[in-house]
């Protein structure tokens, strides 16, 4: 089945306005820009699917598209699936519509260092535990071994009555979905209305790979480590 990556760019982000498409660092295109150069960088992708309804977006993607024209298409998704009340749950079933088969790879420009290498190892990944039937999708993750605490005063992750402070490399695991990727056949779409289905692969990636600009801050900070890793040669 073919990888079609499908990377969401609404018009009107509250938290970080314009984000997608504002400078960063030494971006004029922006995070757009990083991710379509990413994602079309991975051979194991057969297509890149920008679904938008932003002028600024479909205009930093011109270029691409010339240059990539059988590779990435454009899909102008309707308005009432962009608003900032609209759920994810109803841009998940609208997927199916515009992708008919195919296993899709929903990722988003807000986790600029997970790029085409990393796409390659968790299409790579997904592939091999479809292959042994141990799963039916992937789900992007951040092992979490610290000290974790519910609203009612407990721990979540480890038991105080057996030791109150244990060292952190003993703690059971926890793990944060950290949105940088979600695999699942179409069909998983159609079958369980989500971009997982019922045995999800939890994809353990690196917290250096995962930096998300989810806020104004995080732009500054991502940009800031952008700058430096650009000037250290790595990304």
């Amino acid at each position: 089945m073919p990888v079609i990556a499908f990377l969401p760019c609404r018009a009107g982000s509250q938290r970080v306005p314009h984000k997608n498409t504002r400078p960063f660092a030494d971006r004029p295109d922006g995070l757009l820009g990083i991710k379509l150069e990413q994602l079309l960088g991975c051979a194991a992708i057969d297509q890149v699917v920008l679904s938008t309804n932003d002028a600024a977006v479909i205009e930093i993607a011109q270029p691409w598209l010339s240059a990539h024209g059988g590779r990435l298409r454009l899909d102008r998704r309707p308005d009432h699936l962009c608003a900032s009340s609209t759920r994810t749950d109803d841009v998940i079933t609208y997927v199916p519509g515009i992708l008919p088969e195919g296993d899709v790879l929903w990722t988003h420009v807000t986790s600029p260092f997970f790029g085409a290498a990393e796409y390659g190892l968790a299409i790579a990944a997904y592939r091999q535990a479809l292959a042994a039937g141990t799963h039916d999708s992937l789900l992007g993750v951040t092992e979490l071994k610290t000290f974790i605490w519910s609203g009612e005063g407990r721990p979540v992750n480890y038991d105080r009555a057996q030791e109150k402070w244990p060292r952190t490399q003993t703690l059971a695991p926890l793990y944060e979905v950290n949105s940088a990727i979600f695999i699942a056949a179409v069909e998983v779409y159609r079958a369980c209305s989500d971009r997982v289905g019922r045995r999800p692969l939890l994809h353990c990636i690196p917290k250096d790979k995962t930096v998300d600009v989810d806020w104004e801050e995080d732009f500054a900070i991502a940009a800031e480590l952008w700058r430096l890793r650009q000037g250290s040669g790595h990304r």
